[in-house]
């Protein structure tokens, strides 16, 4: 298995753990969340808090881990579109850690109802407000989320290390669930539930396939490092590409010449 092979597997894996990984937190942090005052028995519920935090985290580490890992074969595309990528993951991970906040105060709090030493009186106005910042930060996660999708599907399609159907699902479905995301922020809709979660359903589909191909099938052609090109499918890209191919013909009568392909380097 090539370099380039191994990359594109453990980015088609990343992607797997970062859906499964936050998926799970989400349905054991609602779990709790979505009782009526929770907090009076939040302290029974520390597994469920506690594991639906640490796999939100992994989710927050796996989505980085994807754009630094797909960011040297992004760049020969568009070096800033590739960078502003790894930025939005970034402020993705940092959403993440508020987004861990709630289950971890929630389960200190419900500790202290369980021990007298916070009000059992003000433990439903506080539960309304930690479920509002869970919501909240939701929201802003999918605002993220389909932000950064548009760069990628962007970038993989202009660049061809995938089919270009599978970027044209990502370029469809991103910008659907950035819009979900801008209109839920405006009350317009809830992507939690009902016709709203309509908004995430192409997006996902591409972050299912999408892993999937990458492990069968790894990126659709190979990058050179320090190959630039505005436009990876013109001629002088692929005639770059071809700097590292060396084709051998066997010695005979008629012919013994090795032939060497060679490629003019561009540069954006």
């Amino acid at each position: 298995m090539t370099s380039t092979r191994r990359t594109a597997a453990i980015v088609g894996l990343l992607f797997l753990i970062a859906t499964v990984a936050f998926s799970a937190a989400d349905v054991l942090i609602k779990g709790v969340l979505d009782r009526p005052n929770y907090l009076i028995g939040a302290s029974g519920d520390a597994t469920a808090l506690t594991a639906g935090a640490l796999l939100a985290f992994v989710d927050g580490l796996a989505v980085v881990g994807i754009a630094v890992l797909m960011f040297p074969f992004l760049r020969h595309t568009s070096e800033s579109l590739a960078l502003g990528y790894v930025g939005l993951r970034v402020a993705e991970l940092g959403v993440v850690l508020i987004y861990m906040v709630a289950p971890l105060i929630v389960l200190v709090l419900g500790n202290g109802a369980r021990d007298g030493t916070v009000d059992a009186s003000a433990s439903q106005s506080l539960g309304l407000l930690f479920k509002a910042q869970h919501d909240v930060t939701l929201v802003l996660l999918y605002l993220f989320t389909g932000a950064s999708g548009i760069f990628v599907a962007l970038l993989l399609y202009r660049s061809k290390l995938v089919p270009r159907p599978l970027a044209v699902l990502g370029l469809i479905g991103y910008p659907v669930l950035l819009a979900g995301a801008v209109l839920a922020m405006f009350g317009v809709t809830d992507v939690q539930q009902g016709t709203g979660m309509l908004a995430m359903l192409p997006g996902g589909l591409f972050e299912l396939i999408l892993p999937i191909w990458l492990l069968a099938k790894g990126f659709s052609h190979p990058v050179v490092t320090g190959v630039k090109s505005s436009d990876p499918t013109d001629r002088a890209f692929i005639a770059a590409l071809g700097q590292a191919t060396v084709t051998t013909r066997p010695l005979g009568r008629s012919s013994g010449a090795i032939a060497t392909s060679s490629g003019t380097d561009t540069s954006t």
